[in-house]
């Protein structure tokens, strides 16, 4: 079992940024992928960025040179640095952990971009 915690969401200003970080608990140590996705009122959730344990990243094209994802696993823990934030933006963020069996996911963290 690998409990997500995610944190850092807010409200912000158009152009401006945020970290969301998350904490991993549990059998972490089965952990392979880690991930962001992203759900917008209406929408369906949507892939932001994975990293691998390795170090491998993935992003969306909607986020590619704004989002960077990155990991500590001596931490347990996998941020999302957000930078040049627009409207779009906004959405429940959702951390997850993929392992060889199973997929789990945080309670997600609400970001909102004001214009």
């Amino acid at each position: 079992q690998v409990h997500l915690v995610e944190s850092g969401g807010g409200l912000v200003q158009a152009g401006g940024s945020l970290r969301l970080s998350c904490a991993a608990s549990g059998s972490i140590v089965r952990v392979n992928v880690m991930g962001w996705y992203r759900q917008a009122p209406g929408k369906q959730r949507e892939l932001v960025a994975h990293i691998t344990s390795g170090g491998s990243t993935n992003y969306a094209d909607s986020v590619k040179g704004r989002f960077t994802i990155s990991r500590d696993n001596a931490k347990s823990t996998v941020y999302l640095q957000m930078n040049s934030l627009k409207p779009e933006d906004t959405a429940v963020y959702y951390c997850n952990a993929l392992t060889v069996t199973t997929l789990y996911w945080g309670q997600g963290t609400q970001v909102t971009v004001s214009s």
